[in-house]
């Protein structure tokens, strides 16, 4: 299929090829690729399931999350997502406003609280779900299983790497 923005990174990377240090092409064309796909990967999944119930991509990230590790403090939230507290909290405040989730006191600390699906926001999450790995798949559909798989090692290592300033 003939589109504007592979053309874009073909012209770009052949453009740089041919510069000298530090232009790197191959890492361009890398980051150019992910970056782009990310970006269209997270406004399909945004534009086709989350918006249409009112959620975002995010909101629903957090509530899966809840869904595989059962109630988590917010700062354990942060942490696996990458992200800040302060965003993490926003998000809660959200979710716990549309009856997804609640926050709940911990037995042992009554000071702090962890984070858990209510029964609609388990079954929310359990029915979208569904909608975005059959949609995931289809974005991956073109690469056989171990492709997939030799892929997600990849990316796996280069974030296992990722610069010690980097979030």
């Amino acid at each position: 299929m003939d589109r504007a923005d592979l053309r874009y990174a073909a012209y770009a990377r052949e453009r740089l090829a041919a510069m000298p240090p530090p232009a790197d092409a191959e890492a361009f064309a890398l980051a150019y690729n992910l970056l782009q796909l990310a970006y269209l990967l997270v406004t399909d999944l945004e534009t086709r399931i989350h918006r249409p119930r009112g959620w975002t991509l995010p909101g629903f990230r957090l509530m899966f999350k809840l869904w595989l590790l059962g109630p988590t403090q917010p700062a354990r939230l942060a942490e696996i997502s990458a992200t800040s507290r302060s965003a993490v909290t926003n998000a809660v405040n959200t979710l716990e406003r549309d009856g997804l989730v609640e926050r709940r006191p911990l037995p042992e600390d009554r000071r702090a609280v962890v984070v858990g699906l209510t029964p609609a926001g388990e079954a929310a999450v359990r029915e979208i779900f569904a909608e975005q790995t059959s949609r995931e798949q289809e974005w991956f559909s073109c690469l056989g299983a171990d492709e997939r798989g030799n892929l997600t090692d990849l990316l796996g290592r280069v974030l296992a790497a990722r610069p010690k300033d980097a979030p």
